[in-house]
């Protein structure tokens, strides 16, 4: 558990420049890509599963090519934690401790819910689909 403290409360950042915030969140972009793929993989399991059921979903295919778009998508909205992080410091003109791990532990919150959402949504169409065919 104090690992995940940890992740979801890091420490900030406590010199203030860009390349020091830039660091900062570059030393967390592994754990948010092992949290978001892992979800990854849990909804594309699922969906596997789904295609193997009876039922409207039944042999449907998995598009890799929206999973590599959706991956390289998640990576280039993490890179602007840092330029967030800076701009609204530099707006404030004061020192922002507490934003950059707020930013990432929502973002990595947002990203993980998004990620599992197709899950979600896969599953409603299934039952639809039962229901209504």
């Amino acid at each position: 558990m104090p690992d995940l403290v940890q992740l979801l409360f890091p420490a900030p950042a406590l010199v203030r420049t860009p390349g020091r915030l830039l660091r900062w969140w570059e030393s967390r972009r592994l754990a948010y890509n092992v949290a978001v793929g892992a979800a990854g993989l849990v909804t594309v399991s699922y969906f596997t599963l789904l295609s193997h059921l009876p039922g409207p979903m039944h042999g449907a295919p998995i598009p890799m090519s929206l999973i590599v778009v959706y991956g390289v998508l998640a990576n280039v909205t993490y890179s602007f934690g840092w330029l967030v992080e800076s701009a609204l410091q530099r707006w404030l003109r004061r020192d922002t401790y507490g934003l950059g791990p707020a930013l990432f532990r929502h973002g990595l919150v947002f990203s993980v819910g998004l990620t599992l959402f197709p899950a979600a949504l896969g599953t409603l169409a299934w039952i639809a689909g039962i229901l209504f065919h």
